[in-house]
């Protein structure tokens, strides 16, 4: 058994002082005011925050995932994370960032007074929104929690560890253990340094997995470079074949796990992702750490540019890590133990087993502080979304507005300790990341787009539409799994989307339009285009000079661009690791030219006069 080396251990604890003292420096900084604590004060550069919403993405859960992923279905498995959906970052980039950051509220919650008012169905979707997003909050959680007791088990076996543990721990709930003592620690610096706290602890974080993922990525190119590389036909394909590819000659274990996955036929599969994705895209950030990193901005444009940034340093930085541990893990399959603790093979352990077997001394403690530090740094964000609903949505809002700021700093701390409680006790009734994962973005994703696809784009909807609309997605992603238990869960999305629309149109019609000084303050200040005909028209007739957005052609065009370009900086690590010489060619010039077109009709355009 492999042990970590001094070397290797003095990196971690290196790692984790240095978030101790970003904790302690930033504590005053955090304490001054509500906004300086959850948003940093409005003053943190666009391309800092865009290096904490990529380091917040770059979670362990994931990156475990996304490496069984490439192994088993390879560069066709660039399409499955559209599940999220990934490219949601190119609509913010091009517009909905703009939009959102106008408003100039503190949380998602916030934003329904300035779509909705103060009414008696603004106060029902204001309600909504916070059960909703403490939900998504303690769902994601919940969900780098497990992944991440699931990476330590490999580094740490319980062997070892229950030498020095006064009580016994059931196997199947030593990850959960581990999971726990890492989210305590978690916990020190994001409750003490707010987000200017979460924001300079997630440069480090992503400095360190940068150089990782560099080392790593050239292990992996080294190895195909001198190794046997055997996969099945149409694995290095991006469009070739079905997705589920057949392994029967190779790994046959594969093959179960494909069937487990249930994502069927590669067409029909891609066209769901692409028919979901681009909805759930269109109805804006979910309120979570991704939304407070773009009320963070400084401005409507540096929202944008932040939104932009994560594409272009997560992308290539993740993707070069997840090809390389998956070309090590083909090439040296023989060398992995993938059983776990009931005697399955459980291909979510090939990262961690990966690391285990084939990182040398000091790279082993660099990949292992990275990758804790990738859990700390989603956990940290996303507590931090949680604590902002809580104190800002539902303490300072119904029970004490007057609030001082060290009451409010209190709050703070006690929220945040709450919210940790209730995710690691939700941890141990989950199975593992997958079934977590699909909980969070096919079921409840589902539920919430028909609402917020309407609340940007039609001006008669108001917050009963937005309350019922909600409700009934709610309702109907709880039952529909239950009626179609052998479905997959992407599949059941169009029944969550209709049943949503339809509570969402009738809720609005059972009550009057929102106050029209409301809505004409609103669309002023945020400028959506869609179905705004009457209220531009009162506006236009107020101040002649007064435009509508005209800018939907071009947004729509450079959503096209973005999501080609993104799509490339995913697939070209792969390439390159996998030494496929005449793809990267080809793959760099659509890069290029993608690159060319959104410099001159995307940044370019970005400082109008209207922000």
């Amino acid at each position: 058994m492999k042990l970590l080396n001094t070397i290797d251990i003095i990196i971690i604890l290196m790692y984790l002082i240095t978030i101790v003292v970003i904790g302690l420096v930033l504590r005053k900084r955090a304490q001054r005011s509500k906004d300086d604590y959850l948003l940093g004060g409005k003053s943190i550069p666009w391309y800092m925050l865009g290096l904490s919403n990529a380091s917040g993405m770059f979670d362990i859960s994931g990156t475990i995932w996304l490496v069984a992923l490439m192994f088993i279905y390879g560069i066709k498995s660039a399409w499955i994370p559209w599940l999220w959906p990934v490219f949601n970052q190119i609509f913010l980039m091009v517009y909905l960032s703009k939009w959102l950051r106008r408003s100039n509220a503190t949380t998602g919650a916030e934003w329904i007074g300035t779509r909705f008012g103060f009414g008696k169905g603004a106060k029902l979707s204001h309600i909504i929104v916070v059960v909703f997003a403490l939900v998504v909050c303690l769902g994601y959680l919940a969900y780098g929690f497990i992944g991440l007791g699931k990476f330590v088990e490999i580094f740490v076996p319980w062997e070892l560890a229950s030498n020095y543990i006064p009580f016994d721990v059931a196997p199947e709930y030593v990850p959960h253990f581990y999971g726990t003592v890492f989210t305590l620690f978690a916990v020190f610096y994001s409750l003490l340094g707010g987000m200017s706290g979460i924001v300079w602890a997630d440069v480090v974080q992503f400095a360190i997995m940068t150089i990782a993922a560099l080392i790593i990525g050239y292990l992996g190119f080294q190895a195909v470079g001198t190794g046997s590389l055997n996969v099945p036909d149409g694995w290095m394909h991006p469009f070739k074949g079905e997705l589920s590819i057949d392994w029967s000659e190779i790994i046959p274990e594969v093959n179960q796990k494909i069937k487990e996955d249930g994502f069927g036929l590669f067409t029909i599969f891609l066209f769901m992702m692409l028919f979901k994705g681009v909805l759930v895209s269109v109805a804006g950030p979910a309120p979570n750490y991704d939304m407070q990193k773009i009320l963070s901005a400084k401005s409507p444009a540096e929202a944008a540019k932040m939104s932009g940034f994560v594409s272009v340093v997560l992308m290539p930085i993740r993707y070069l890590m997840v090809a390389g541990f998956a070309a090590l893990a083909l090439i040296y399959y023989e060398k992995l133990d993938l059983l776990n603790a009931e005697g399955n093979i459980d291909f979510e352990l090939i990262l961690p087993t990966a690391i285990m077997e084939f990182a040398p001394v000091g790279l082993l403690g660099l990949l292992l502080a990275g990758l804790i530090a990738a859990f700390m740094s989603t956990f940290a964000g996303t507590l931090n979304a949680a604590q902002a609903y809580l104190v800002n949505d539902i303490y300072l809002k119904y029970t004490k507005p007057e609030a001082t700021s060290n009451q409010i700093k209190n709050m703070n701390y006690i929220t945040g300790i709450v919210v940790v409680i209730i995710s690691i006790v939700l941890g141990f009734f989950a199975e593992d990341v997958n079934s977590v994962l699909n909980i969070i973005v096919s079921v409840l994703y589902g539920s919430y787009v028909g609402a917020n696809i309407l609340k940007w784009h039609w001006w008669r909807f108001n917050g009963e539409g937005f309350f019922w609309g909600m409700v009934a997605g709610l309702v109907a992603a709880y039952i529909a799994p239950q009626l179609f238990p052998e479905v997959n869960e992407l599949y059941l999305f169009p029944i969550l989307l209709v049943v949503s629309l339809i509570g969402s149109i009738v809720g609005t019609y059972s009550a009057p339009p929102t106050d029209e000084k409301v809505l004409k303050a609103f669309y002023k200040n945020v400028r959506p285009w869609g179905f705004w005909k009457p209220i531009h028209d009162k506006l236009a007739a107020e101040n002649p000079d007064f435009k509508k957005n005209s800018d939907f052609g071009r947004d729509m065009f450079n959503i096209g661009i973005g999501t080609i370009a993104q799509t490339a900086l995913v697939v070209l690590p792969m390439y390159i690791v996998f030494r496929q010489s005449t793809p990267v060619y080809i793959t760099l010039a659509i890069l290029v030219v993608c690159l060319f077109l959104l410099k001159k009709y995307w940044w370019n355009t970005l400082e109008k006069a209207l922000d």
